[in-house]
């Protein structure tokens, strides 16, 4: 038990060093120091800095998982939910520097590992936001021919809206553009 918690606490370390740094400028000995661990005993851990990694991005993963689900059942309409779902992920992307970099990071796309968290974490969001269509068709909120296309379309949508913000970190207007964006997507969704 004992060293999975220690196996945990240099999960979260390397989250943050990785974070500050990225992949590619963080090294093993600055992880080890910062665990307050000898670089070695790194290794009966984690076998590289990429399983290492893939460790930091799997937990990010889970958590961004986690909080869009429970942003997802907030809300009492679809229209609210497609709104707090929205809003929960452009900021947790923001916050998520290791989850986000391994998505768009293209030395890091030689990592089987990303490729697979990309593929599942796309495809649970596609169904999370299906369901939110779903559920505004059966209330009458929504209009839509095809559903899957719809949301794969609003995946790209949010894929493509988070872009500006991840670049400049700074973005003090982000809450006003998302809001313009809801505006945008559920009038588009609305039934007439």
């Amino acid at each position: 038990m004992e060293a999975e918690g220690t196996k945990d606490r240099i999960i979260n370390i390397a989250g943050s060093i990785f974070g500050r740094f990225g992949f590619q400028k963080t090294t093993v000995d600055e992880i080890a120091r910062a665990a307050h661990k000898a670089k070695g005993s790194m290794y009966y851990y984690f076998r590289s800095k990429e399983e290492l990694f893939q460790e930091v991005v799997e937990a990010e993963s889970k958590v961004f998982s986690r909080e869009l689900a429970k942003a997802m059942n907030q809300g009492n309409t679809a229209k609210e939910k497609l709104a707090n779902y929205t809003r929960t992920r452009i900021h947790l992307v923001r916050e998520m520097a290791n989850y986000y970099e391994a998505m768009k990071n293209d030395y890091l796309v030689h990592l089987d590992f990303i490729e697979t968290i990309r593929k599942k974490y796309d495809y649970e969001e596609k169904v999370r936001i299906k369901m939110i269509l779903i559920e505004g068709i059966a209330n009458n909120e929504f209009e839509i021919g095809n559903e899957d296309l719809t949301a794969q379309v609003l995946l790209t949508i949010l894929k493509g809206f988070e872009m500006p913000f991840l670049l400049n970190h700074k973005d003090y207007e982000i809450d006003n553009k998302i809001e313009c964006l809801l505006r945008i997507l559920v009038r588009g969704l609305e039934k007439c």
